[in-house]
């Protein structure tokens, strides 16, 4: 049987007797997983062409389209707006160093422990729920980068991010096959029946 293609989960029997970490699997695992969550998340990506397309931009005729097209549009580029916002609070923090440090550190703890991670985590013989894994490195990612002294900094480069985003995503026309994309994010709110 063929496991061309396939992700290995743990290492070969009779592999290294390197350390293993998580899970016992070993570097080699770790990062082939690694690439391949990185190549599948990328591919949800849409092309930057659609998203600077001069031709898609308008504005909405009314507050209710445009959040219409907010909704759709944030669906369709979640994983490129994300990037955008990354891009500009990694920007802003060239001018301190420390807290650029900081903000790497943060960004490969939250791969480790929350993106690329196959197993639960368990920590003294109990299981952590992912909930509490992500706002346990929420908190300490806010604190660490508060404590760098660059609070201005970062509240600010996120704030710009996040106008952009939505600036962009209330003027960009929605795609025909949005609503299709909305449903991957949002309940749908039910309709109440008509008599």
């Amino acid at each position: 049987m063929s496991k061309y293609g396939t992700i290995p989960t743990s290492s070969a029997a009779g592999g290294g007797g390197g350390a293993a970490p998580l899970g016992g699997a070993s570097p080699l695992d770790f990062i082939s997983r690694a690439k391949a969550r990185g190549a599948s998340a990328l591919a949800t990506r849409r092309p930057w062409r659609e998203l600077a397309d001069p031709h898609a931009i308008g504005l909405p005729p009314s507050l209710g389209d445009a959040y219409l097209r907010v909704r759709a549009n944030l669906a369709h580029f979640a994983m490129n707006y994300a990037i955008v916002v990354l891009v500009v609070v990694f920007l802003s923090l060239l001018w301190h160093p420390v807290s650029l440090i900081v903000f790497l550190v943060c960004m490969l703890a939250w791969l480790v422990l929350y993106f690329l991670r196959d197993d639960p985590l368990v920590l003294f013989g109990r299981v952590v729920a992912d909930v509490y894994v992500l706002a346990g490195l929420a908190a300490v990612t806010l604190v660490l980068l508060l404590l760098t002294g660059a609070t201005a900094n970062i509240l600010s480069s996120l704030l710009i991010g996040l106008v952009l985003v939505v600036l962009h995503a209330a003027l960009h026309k929605a795609e025909d096959n949005a609503d299709e994309e909305v449903g991957r994010w949002y309940a749908p709110v039910p309709q109440p029946p008509s008599h």
